[in-house]
């Protein structure tokens, strides 16, 4: 939802620093309600610079009106001291020479005495209360009701010292580690799933989820992340949806592998923990391969290594203008995965599927449609548009005549597609319990730090 070339930014509401002082903005998107606000890094809003200065000016006016306003209104303390003056005044025109003022020149019995008694009674519940309306104010702030409404996690606010009717709220926002990638929280309309990794909104006639990992930059796919995409597409095989509508959260569809999980899994034992990845990415791939239900897939961004490699095990693959789509296995020091072995060659012939593979070239996403990777590519301003109005066409299809269609398509495929599975996963799980493999992960990820 939070991604610019996927759905549509209707203003900004809100602006704070992160805890390494970099800007970031609460979006409110467009046919969405506040309970779906997000909070997006600045560079994500780079086309989107008309709503920032927008918000910027009024942020700004907002700023020079609450500075008139306090300077204009008068403290607590300072009523206090002027109600104080005036009436020492008062007593001092009464008897100026016999009253002197001061704790330690009061006499108990004095008429001063009484009234300043009175007046200490009188004030201190119109203070506190004066305090408590102000901390009311300050606690429904707009970072406030977007925290309420999404049931964020990451920040919380807890609520301590509640006696004699007070309230304090503290933000503990600074305490907490702040994640790059975006986060993202949706209410459900029919559906009570939670995930830590994706978004699942199971919509009228078919189900929507969204990569939006927290465990790992850029969507890229770790076991946890695989492990909840292939609860979610149980679940929709399961239960009345026609199809299933696979897309991401940001600028970005899927990274492939998270080899920075990999490769901290891998320095503890490295045999077992190559059969474990291999494993994992063994059944996510057959999660795909015997899935009977339509996958579409919608590309908002680029698809890189097994987020590329598993768009041909989908039905229909719409992307982005702006997506684009690279498999550069040998320069990440690994073997190909995903099944791109059989289904590369099978859709853009054996000269373009070896290009990829073997050499990375990098496909757009008009070349990728041109060689069959890709069914159609959209402008990014209508994309959503597009996906939509298309989804619910499909989704108004019998459900019946969906499924057994895709059974007629791909009857002779399934066992090739599982047979080229289980030996891409035992090359992979050879490569990474080698040395040399591993060491080639470590020379990609320190030049890809570099480049940073």
């Amino acid at each position: 939802m939070a991604s610019e070339e996927l759905y549509e930014v209707e203003r900004i509401v809100d602006k704070r620093k992160n805890k390494k002082g970099k800007i970031e903005y609460l979006v409110r998107w467009k046919g969405y309600d506040s309970e779906d606000d997000t909070w997006e890094p600045e560079q994500h809003l780079v086309n989107c610079e008309e709503y920032i200065h927008d918000f910027n000016r009024r942020h700004t006016e907002k700023q020079k009106e609450s500075t008139l306003t306090r300077t204009n209104r008068t403290s607590p303390n300072n009523a206090r001291k002027q109600i104080s003056r005036s009436t020492n005044s008062n007593f001092s025109k009464t008897s100026p020479k016999s009253l002197v003022i001061g704790k330690d020149h009061e006499s108990k019995n004095s008429p001063l005495f009484g009234a300043s008694q009175k007046f200490r009674k009188n004030t201190a519940p119109s203070l506190a209360n004066r305090k408590n309306m102000d901390l009311a104010k300050s606690g429904s702030s707009p970072f406030m009701d977007a925290l309420t409404a999404n049931g964020t996690t990451s920040i919380q606010t807890s609520v301590t010292g509640v006696t004699a009717g007070k309230r304090k709220f503290i933000d503990d926002r600074r305490d907490q580690p702040f994640d790059k990638r975006l986060r993202f929280s949706v209410r459900q309309t029919e559906s009570a799933y939670r995930y830590r990794d994706i978004v699942v909104r199971k919509q009228d006639g078919f189900t929507h989820i969204l990569l939006s990992t927290k465990s790992s930059e850029n969507n890229s796919l770790n076991p946890e992340v695989m492990k909840e995409v292939q609860s979610a597409l149980s679940t929709a095989a399961a239960d009345d949806s026609k199809l299933v509508l696979l897309s991401a959260v940001g600028s970005v569809f899927c990274c492939g592998l998270d080899f920075i999980y990999f490769i901290r899994r891998l320095t503890d034992d490295r045999k077992r923990e190559s059969t474990k990845m291999a494993e994992a990415i063994r059944n996510f791939v057959n999660t795909f391969i015997q899935f009977k239900k339509p996958i579409i897939v919608a590309v908002n961004g680029p698809a890189i290594g097994l987020g590329a490699s598993i768009l041909p095990l989908c039905d229909v693959v719409w992307a982005n203008e702006k997506a684009w789509f690279q498999t550069p296995y040998t320069t990440f020091g690994q073997s190909p995965d995903g099944c791109s072995t059989v289904m590369f060659p099978k859709i853009m012939g054996g000269a373009s599927a070896n290009e990829m593979l073997l050499s990375g070239r990098k496909l757009t996403a008009q070349e990728a449609c041109g060689k069959g990777l890709v069914s159609q590519v959209f402008w990014p301003g209508t994309f959503t548009q597009e996906v939509m109005v298309r989804i619910k066409e499909l989704a108004s299809c019998n459900p019946v005549v969906l499924e057994e269609s895709k059974a007629l398509v791909r009857c002779n495929m399934k066992l090739e597609l599982e047979q080229a599975n289980e030996r891409e996963c035992e090359v992979l799980k050879k490569i990474w319990g080698s040395a040399q493999g591993m060491d080639s992960m470590l020379k990609y990820l320190q030049r890809k730090i570099d480049e940073f």
